[in-house]
């Protein structure tokens, strides 16, 4: 391992220390950040993750992402984990966690309903996970984010609620404006990471394009993480360090959270013989959460001083570090994963 790898639990760390003290200590430099924005979309963190991703989508195969598309097992698996169990778990341990909070409860439950399409193809590439079915499962979580999440927000926060006797919340969004995120956060990077190995293996042939391009492009997705968690970390720097007591009561459910989702996709895709790789990637797929959307939904629909766009925040500073550190335990149950060939369907 590079000494970049080796040491990444330190580099990011370093990285949210940096980004709390400059949100705390430089005046104004959270609203500056934000005002740098077109269509509500914070351009110094699409920049961060354009570059964060763009090295690891240079690597896909995409020739091979056929073989993922006929796994049926895997797709189910994930649009049930993602689309069902996920924000029905969330929704409960709101409520269950939070339900003399109502602000920072519907904030949770929108953050539940924001399905991870960036930071988890770094972590599933972190932790040998299949780059393919990375992917594949980050598209479809892509086109189903653009179709339910507007539905599902007004389920979870208004329909659901009314069934069960419970306090009612609204959701303002539209999904063009989720498009647009998709289309920012994953579209432009995949684009890019496409177009860069097509000519690359055209120019070089696939093996010179994977010895000579691919070492000198992967320390940038590193280098686009440490970044974009810089400046999530220093837009809401202040309005962290300012509630301390309210951020332990928002991060305990979301530990909670990511230990089951990821625990859950590890389990089935074993029981389902997925193989180590599909395993993996069915886990971090499950467990992450799209953090950029569910805050910029949250101050567009409630304020960006809100109790809501709190709990968005939040959820970096706890997922972050509790997937990096499921990225070791996934590279330690390796060891102990069957040896076999992944099953393509």
């Amino acid at each position: 391992m590079s000494p970049l790898d080796r040491w990444l639990p330190v580099w990011i760390g370093a990285a949210m220390l940096v980004g709390l003290l400059l949100g705390r200590l430089v005046p104004r430099l959270g609203e500056a950040l934000a005002a740098v924005e077109v269509q509500g979309i914070s351009l110094p963190i699409a920049l961060g993750l354009l570059v964060m991703m763009y090295p690891v989508l240079a690597k896909v195969r995409y020739d091979r992402l056929d073989t993922v598309t006929r796994d049926r097992r895997l797709l189910v698996t994930s649009l049930l984990l993602n689309w069902v169990l996920g924000p029905a778990l969330m929704f409960a341990l709101a409520w269950l966690f939070l339900a003399d909070l109502p602000e920072y409860r519907t904030g949770l439950i929108i953050v539940g309903l924001a399905r991870c399409i960036a930071m988890v193809i770094i972590w599933n590439d972190l932790a040998c996970g299949d780059r393919e079915a990375a992917a594949v499962l980050v598209a479809v979580n892509s086109i189903f984010q653009v179709i339910a999440f507007a539905a599902l927000g007004w389920f979870y926060l208004s329909v659901l609620p009314g069934w069960l006797g419970l306090p009612q919340a609204a959701l303002d969004v539209s999904p063009w404006e989720i498009g647009a995120s998709v289309l920012v956060f994953l579209g432009m990077p995949l684009v890019a990471g496409w177009l860069t190995r097509r000519v690359g293996e055209r120019t070089l042939g696939r093996e010179g394009y994977e010895r000579r391009v691919l070492p000198r492009l992967g320390p940038w997705a590193l280098y686009g993480l440490l970044f974009t968690i810089v400046l999530l970390f220093a837009l809401q720097g202040e309005q962290i360090a300012s509630h301390p007591g309210d951020v332990a009561r928002i991060a305990l459910p979301m530990l909670v959270y990511f230990a089951v989702m990821w625990g859950l996709g590890y389990a089935l895709g074993r029981a389902l013989g997925l193989g180590y790789e599909r395993t993996t990637t069915l886990a971090f797929t499950a467990a992450g959460n799209n953090f950029e959307l569910a805050i910029a939904v949250a101050i567009a629909t409630f304020g960006a001083s809100s109790g809501q766009a709190l709990a968005g925040v939040v959820g970096p500073l706890i997922e972050v570090p509790v997937l990096v550190g499921l990225v070791y335990v996934s590279l330690w149950l390796r060891r102990r994963f069957p040896h076999r060939q992944e099953i393509s369907a």
